[in-house]
C-alpha cells in the first residue's frame, strides 16, 4: 500500500499544528471539559480529527462534533416552503445553552468546503435560512461562559475559490502557506501572538486613555460618524471566561473592536472588500446610516442576501461593533483575499451589523443600550486610504488610525 498522500488533502503535519493551536492556544482547553467542534462536511474532517485527538491530549471530558452540510441546506433551499425556512429547531438553540452551561470550550472551523453550493437559488430564500448561525450563541458569549475560538482549515474546495487561476493542488499548497504566515505559525506560534497580542492590548489602551464619544471613518465612498456609549472600551487579543480561562477568540486576531452606540450612527460607509455571507459573495457594499439605522443597502453582487439577513429583527438594522485593524497585520499583508470573514476582517477595519458584544462596556447600566440581535454580520471596511478619527465629547478630533498606522 502507497503511503503517498492524495495531493488534494491538506499537509497532515500543517493540521497537528493548526490543532495544536487551536486547542492549547485557541481555545486554552482545560481537564475534564467538554468541548465541542464545529465544521462542514466535504473538506473540514482531517482538522476536526486532528482536532479531537489533540482537545483529549489536552485533557478533555468529551469532544463533541457539529457538522454541517452545505449540500443538505441547498437541498432545503430549493424545496421546502418558503414560510418554513426560518425555522430553527428548538433544540439547536437548547443544545448551545447547555454547552454554556457545562462550561464547555467551543472550536470552530471556516474555509468554505463547496463553494458556489447556492447558485442558482433566489436570495430572498437565502436569506430566510441563516443556520448554522444561532442567537443563542450571542448569548453565551457576551456571558463569557465558553472558552471558544474559530480556525481556519484548508482545504480544496476553499482554496479553488481563492486563487481560481492555479490548479488544484497548487491553490491548495498556496492557500497553505498563506494560512501558515497569518498564524504565524512558521516557528514559536506561542511565542509570536503573545508579541502579537502585547502590541494589539497597548493600542486598545492608547484608545481608552483617550475617552473617545464617537469615531468617524473618513475615505473614498466613506464618511461615517460612529458613536460610542459612555462606557465603550476598546478590547484586544485574549479574552477571559466568567471562571477566567484566556483564550483567543478569533486565530488570527488583528483587531482591537468595541461596542458602539446603535442609535447613534450617521453617514455613508462603502465596503472596501467582499462579504462572504451564507456561503455567496456580496460585492460592492454600500450603507447608509440615519439615526443609527440602516436606510440604504446597496451592492453590486448579492445585495438581496445582504437585505434578507438584515430584515431578520430590528438589531439586525444597527452596529454592533467597531473594529480598527493595523497595517502590521499578517493578513493584510498577504494581499489575499480569503472569502472569509474570520480572515478578511483582520485584513482591514470593520463594522458588524447586529448583536453586540457587552464585554466591551464597562458600566453594566450600558448593557441594556448595547445592540441586540439574531446576527451578527461583519463587512470589511478599512484600507490604507480610509482614516479613523476621533471625537471627544467637547468635537475635538484626533486621528487614529492613517494609512494603516496608529496615530494615539
Amino acid at each position: 500500500m502507497s503511503d503517498r498522500r492524495d495531493p488534494l488533502q491538506p499537509d497532515p503535519a500543517l493540521l497537528e499544528r493548526l490543532a495544536a493551536l487551536a486547542v492549547r492556544i485557541g481555545a486554552n482547553v482545560q481537564p475534564g471539559q467538554v468541548v465541542t467542534v464545529n465544521g462542514q462536511v466535504g473538506g473540514h474532517e482531517p482538522l476536526v480529527r486532528a482536532i479531537a485527538a489533540e482537545a483529549y491530549r489536552a485533557g478533555a471530558k468529551f469532544v463533541d462534533v457539529a457538522w454541517f452540510d452545505p449540500l443538505v441546506k441547498r437541498a432545503r433551499l430549493e424545496h421546502a416552503a418558503e414560510d418554513s425556512l426560518d425555522f430553527v429547531p428548538p433544540w439547536l438553540g437548547a443544545r448551545m445553552l447547555a454547552l454554556g452551561e457545562s462550561r464547555a470550550a467551543a472550536i470552530s472551523l471556516v474555509g468554505q468546503t463547496t463553494p458556489g453550493v447556492f447558485a442558482g437559488i433566489d436570495p430572498a430564500r437565502i436569506g430566510k435560512d441563516q443556520l448554522p448561525s444561532l442567537r443563542e450563541t450571542s448569548q453565551v458569549i457576551n456571558e463569557r461562559q465558553l472558552n471558544w475560538t474559530v480556525v481556519p482549515a484548508p482545504n480544496a474546495g476553499w482554496a479553488g475559490l481563492v486563487f481560481p487561476d492555479l490548479s488544484p493542488e497548487e491553490a491548495l499548497r498556496r492557500l497553505e502557506q498563506d494560512v501558515v504566515t497569518v498564524l504565524r505559525l512558521e516557528d514559536d506560534p506561542v511565542a509570536a501572538w503573545e508579541a502579537r497580542s502585547a502590541e494589539l492590548v497597548r493600542s486598545a489602551e492608547a484608545l481608552n486613555a483617550r475617552s473617545f464619544d464617537a469615531i468617524r471613518l473618513e475615505g473614498p465612498g466613506t464618511d461615517l460618524t460612529v458613536g460610542l456609549l459612555p462606557s465603550s472600551v476598546f478590547i484586544a487579543a485574549g479574552m477571559d471566561t466568567a471562571e477566567g480561562i484566556t483564550h483567543q477568540a478569533n486565530v488570527p486576531t488583528e483587531e482591537v473592536f468595541t461596542t458602539p452606540d446603535p442609535t447613534r450612527v450617521d453617514g455613508v460607509v462603502r465596503a472596501t472588500k467582499p462579504l462572504t455571507l451564507g456561503g455567496t459573495t456580496v460585492d460592492g457594499i454600500e450603507v447608509e446610516f440615519r439615526g443609527g439605522e440602516v436606510v440604504r443597502v446597496d451592492a453590486t453582487t448579492g445585495v438581496e442576501i445582504l437585505r434578507g439577513w438584515i430584515q431578520r429583527d430590528a438589531g439586525a438594522r444597527r452596529l454592533g461593533e467597531l473594529a480598527l485593524v493595523d497595517g502590521d497585520g499578517r493578513v493584510g499583508q498577504t494581499g489575499t483575499v480569503f472569502h472569509e470573514t474570520l480572515l478578511d476582517e483582520n485584513a482591514a477595519s470593520h463594522l458588524a451589523l447586529g448583536s453586540a458584544y457587552t464585554m466591551c462596556l464597562t458600566d453594566e447600566a450600558d448593557h441594556a443600550r448595547a445592540n441586540r440581535s439574531a446576527i451578527h454580520v461583519d463587512f470589511m471596511v478599512g484600507s490604507n486610504d480610509v482614516s479613523a478619527i476621533g471625537i471627544a465629547k467637547d468635537g475635538t478630533e484626533t486621528p487614529v488610525l492613517v494609512g494603516g498606522a496608529w496615530q494615539a
